[in-house]
């Protein structure tokens, strides 16, 4: 008999303990027993500790650590845990009985796969919303529909841990869109699995929530497209299309930057893509068009592979000047 697969679920959190205890609660009651749920405790102020001493469930690891944010929070969890899944839930989110169950048989069917993600029911300050189009959700190749805006929430995603050891983990210098960030790594180089059938549920609206706290979230998504376009081999099409989107939200942020009197930071946006436009690559894709087999990562990383150290400078400088 084949060894029954381990999970680590990670919960990072900080002054949630109502909603926490119920994310736990949503644990416990999985289908699927064997796994170990490390929460991660990023400096809680409100008694998060003392409630979740109160469980006996000798799989709950609790770590504290100082108010650090929630990559490194996600990250401090993945370092210590022993699954061969990695599955994560925010701590104001809930999963149904089945999630774990479903998600982990898919998995072990269909090896292609490194991650496995499900459809979502919204609570928006406890009432029912129906998500917009712009939130579908996606499986097979969806880099480019993850290139607008984050399609996998972490809550929903289970994914292998040797993924992560792969692509690397999340980006500790992105206070939000670190998800969003992650995801793209992940889907320029896999297809994923996507579970039509709602298997989370996704609470928002509450004021402690980090996209309420930060209304320029574009600002952290390009800078999650500069690191791609530098780091990450893609293929022709996929730089194609990271540049276009990398241009179009410089665009609408530069401009936004400008129309509120911060013309400097609006031009460095609105010049931004420009370093991106590589005569080499253009000459390259032109050539022959139809000829897809030479859209793989390998080549292009082999035709830009002549990038300078001048270019890293400017992506160092850029990352900490954002």
């Amino acid at each position: 008999m084949s060894e029954i697969p381990f999970v680590s679920i990670i919960i990072p959190t900080y002054n949630r303990k109502e909603l926490l205890k119920e994310a736990i609660d949503s644990v416990l009651n999985q289908t699927y027993r064997h796994f170990e749920l490390l929460i991660i405790d990023d400096g809680s102020e409100d008694g998060s500790a003392e409630m979740i001493a109160t469980y006996t469930d000798p799989r709950i690891i609790y770590i504290s650590q100082p108010h650090q944010g929630v990559s490194r929070a996600r990250n401090q969890g993945i370092k210590v845990a022993q699954g061969s899944y990695i599955a994560f839930l925010d701590s104001d989110d809930l999963w149904l009985p089945a999630k774990l169950e479903r998600q982990v048989s898919l998995l072990e069917q269909e090896r292609c796969y490194p991650l496995v993600h499900c459809e979502e029911i919204w609570i928006r300050k406890g009432r029912r919303v129906n998500p917009q189009k712009k939130h579908q959700k996606y499986g097979g190749d969806v880099f480019e529909k993850a290139l607008p805006l984050c399609i996998i929430s972490p809550s929903a995603a289970l994914l292998r841990r040797e993924l992560l050891e792969e692509v690397g983990l999340f980006d500790e210098t992105l206070p939000v869109c670190e998800d969003y960030d992650l995801w793209l790594r992940v889907t320029a180089r896999y297809p994923v699995a996507f579970i039509s059938e709602p298997l989370i549920i996704k609470r928002g609206g509450h004021s402690d929530q980090l996209s309420q706290r930060y209304r320029g979230m574009d600002k952290f998504r390009i800078q999650a497209l500069v690191k791609l376009l530098y780091s990450t081999p893609l293929s022709p099409r996929q730089f194609s299309l990271a540049r276009e989107e990398l241009a179009r939200k410089c665009s609408i942020y530069g401009r936004g930057c400008i129309k509120h009197q911060k013309r400097a930071e609006g031009e460095y946006y609105l010049h931004l893509p420009q370093r991106f436009v590589d005569p080499l690559y253009f000459q390259y894709i032109s050539r022959d068009k139809k000829d897809r087999s030479l859209d793989t990562p390998n080549t292009v990383s082999a035709m830009y592979g002549w990038y300078t150290l001048y270019q890293w400078v400017w992506a160092i400088i850029f990352i900490f000047s954002a």
